[in-house]
């Protein structure tokens, strides 16, 4: 099933370069992707496929790691969910020791596939939001966890139950509704696109923030 979500992704979807981001290239949905056809049959609610588009968080994230590499080089990273792998991918061209978590399956292919692309190493994992924090991580990068208030009522308590471990958490997002402000310290702002935009625009901002 992977394999053929692989082949799926490279024979549908574009690699190419982001527009803030040319060092980085991914595999990103197009008018012809027609990516309906990976939906089951089955299922009355389908995720909708995140991963084929880079999210305004999580560009800003990338673009963070991109101009201070210094801040991870060497460090245990995990991108929590992770969609395309972008954040990853970034953190680990800044050094980083990355991991991805990323619960839909046609992601954890997309990511597999960009990180090769991109010729950085990243290690898929699986983490429980509900339980405790992930051992072995020194740092959270979340992109665009907070995009609706029943995924951030799941994401916030585990993010603090998290940074009350030692971990440092650095979100990404591009001010949404439902970002906990009051927990939040920015750290830096970056010109973005996002889901639903056009291909080359990036006249959102995005923001970089500590969880304190």
């Amino acid at each position: 099933m992977a394999t053929e979500i692989a082949r799926f992704i490279q024979d549908n979807l574009e690699l190419r370069p982001l527009p803030t981001l040319p060092a980085i290239s991914l595999y990103l949905s197009h008018p012809r992707s027609r990516l309906s056809r990976l939906a089951d049959p089955d299922d009355a609610d389908p995720p909708p496929p995140y991963w084929a588009f880079p999210w305004a968080g999580g560009l800003a994230l990338a673009q963070h790691f991109a101009a201070h590499p210094q801040a991870i080089a060497n460090r245990r990273v995990l991108d929590l969910g992770a969609g395309s792998g972008l954040v990853a991918i970034a953190a680990a061209r800044a050094g980083a020791v990355v991991s991805a978590a990323e619960i839909d399956p046609h992601g954890r292919a997309a990511i597999a596939l960009n990180a090769a692309a991109n010729g950085v190493a990243v290690d898929l994992t699986e983490v429980d939001v509900t339980g405790p924090p992930p051992a072995d991580v020194e740092l959270i990068a979340a992109g665009d966890v907070f995009y609706n208030a029943e995924v951030a009522a799941i994401m916030l308590p585990f993010l603090l139950r998290c940074r009350a471990a030692g971990i440092d958490v650095l979100i990404g997002d591009p001010d949404r509704r439902d970002l906990p402000m009051h927990r939040l310290e920015r750290v830096a702002s970056y010109a973005v696109g996002d889901v639903g935009d056009g291909r080359d625009d990036a006249g959102r901002v995005g923001s970089v923030y500590r969880l304190r």
